[in-house]
């Protein structure tokens, strides 16, 4: 069995989205004089590699906490995005089916502490996220710091309960492959929850 890491580690230099809060990381016991060691953890739950709920754009949308666990688990599917350029007709060519988790391989994660990361992805098309809604998949994820510029992609698939991953990494390990997803977040009762996405290749 070979599991592929698909997170992006949170620490004091995670690439934040404009305008969110700094994380902090306080030690609050630590070994020489307390015996165990414990930290005080404060970010915005949209941090590194995260899941959004229905609730995100949706005032009467499921929280996380929800969201049954069949729905972050699944049949993963790879789709390569050439040059940023998303492709309906190559998305269609694409095995997707009902219930599946589809990954969109865009090559943005190789820039991720570039200072444009957050600035320079391009947007989902609306015919792809409609698509994907026809084909009632499950979940959705890209390697980039968002799937659109103006929350149009995100109301789209959130309507439908579709889920969207943010920030994936390591993409280019999934090509031609058949692999399983687990990315299982917190059990918030928020609107997104920072993941540990894996995939397993099958």
């Amino acid at each position: 069995m070979k599991l592929v890491y698909l997170s992006i580690v949170i620490n004091k230099d995670t690439p934040l989205y404009p305008g969110d809060a700094l994380p902090k990381f306080e030690p609050t016991g630590d070994l020489k004089n307390y015996g165990f060691q414990d930290t005080y953890v404060s970010f915005n739950n949209h941090i590194g590699t995260h899941i959004d709920a229905p609730i995100h754009m949706f005032s009467d949308g499921k929280n996380l906490d929800q969201i049954p666990l069949e729905q972050f688990t699944g049949r993963g599917v790879y789709v390569k995005v050439e040059n940023k350029k998303f492709d309906l007709e190559k998305v269609k060519q694409t095995d997707i089916r009902e219930g599946d988790i589809v990954f969109f391989h865009t090559g943005m994660s190789d820039g991720l502490f570039e200072p444009d990361y957050y600035k320079s992805y391009p947007q989902i098309p609306e015919e792809i996220a409609n698509y994907l809604v026809e084909k009632k998949v499950k979940m959705m994820g890209v390697d980039m710091g968002g799937v659109d510029h103006d929350f149009s992609i995100h109301r789209i698939l959130l309507k439908q309960n579709i889920l969207i991953i943010e920030n994936l990494t390591n993409l280019a390990e999934l090509e031609e492959k058949e692999f399983k997803i687990y990315a299982f977040p917190l059990k918030f009762e928020l609107d997104a929850s920072p993941v540990r996405v894996v995939a397993e290749i099958l």
